[in-house]
């Protein structure tokens, strides 16, 4: 079964995503950034959600952390929690 290692900042609204997304493309610290701004609990370690396996995810989560390219910030994804961006940290 597949498995990945992901961040994620949640937020409420696109705009805010979209907001945060041009900070992370100018360099901004991914984990600084999800403390300030998330709304998950994952905030606390930086966005961390550690290891997880396929299906475990909402779909719309699952397709970009086993999909897109790895290392690179993805976003804003739409869940029923609200607004994602994420960035996988590697897959296995």
């Amino acid at each position: 079964m597949a498995s990945a290692c992901a961040l994620h900042i949640l937020v409420k609204t696109e705009k805010q995503a979209l907001e945060l997304k041009k900070q992370l493309d100018k360099g901004a610290d991914f984990a600084q950034l999800a403390r300030k701004y998330s709304t998950c609990p994952s905030k606390k370690k930086g966005g961390d959600l550690g290891e997880f396996r396929k299906g475990q995810m909402v779909k719309a989560f699952d397709d970009v952390v086993f999909k897109k390219p790895i290392l690179k910030v993805h976003g804003p994804v739409k869940t029923k929690f609200g607004y994602h961006l994420i960035k996988t940290l590697y897959r296995s």
